[in-house]
């Protein structure tokens, strides 16, 4: 059954990959291809049985751009399962991201530098560890 539901998200969450509001697509574009202090992100990816807006995995790191029509209660349920998960997660209004950009990415760098990095990679650079 859990398979099936995943899969079924996963449908939908590559359809809103496709078709992503104003303010989604205009975050989009400061924080893929890690633009955002070298931090990956991903776009709507499933966790558990939500289809998250915005993902740092390295940092367990959520972005959610809410419009008008999300419930605060579910929300607030939502974000507790996800760290339960280890997830933290941020949400901003639409009109946040359109107004005051520079201010997201500035609260969502902070968020990142000041979570400790899930995972340990795998192939560090050699100048990183003073090989170089």
């Amino acid at each position: 059954m859990a398979l099936r539901i995943n899969a079924r998200l996963e449908g939908h969450a590559r359809k809103m990959r496709s078709g992503p509001t104003e303010p989604e697509a205009r975050l989009w574009q400061s924080l893929r291809a890690s633009q955002l202090g070298g931090y990956k992100f991903s776009r709507q990816i499933v966790i558990d049985s939500a289809i998250c807006d915005f993902v740092c995995r390295m940092k367990a790191l959520i972005v959610e751009v809410d419009g008008d029509t999300h419930v605060a209660e579910a929300d607030r349920l939502r974000d507790a399962r996800l760290a339960n998960l280890g997830y933290r997660t941020l949400r901003f209004t639409n009109r946040e991201v359109m107004d005051n950009l520079d201010g997201v990415l500035f609260v969502i760098l902070s968020a990142l530098d000041e979570r400790v990095d899930r995972f340990t990679h795998p192939n560090p650079s050699l100048e990183r560890e003073g090989l170089s």
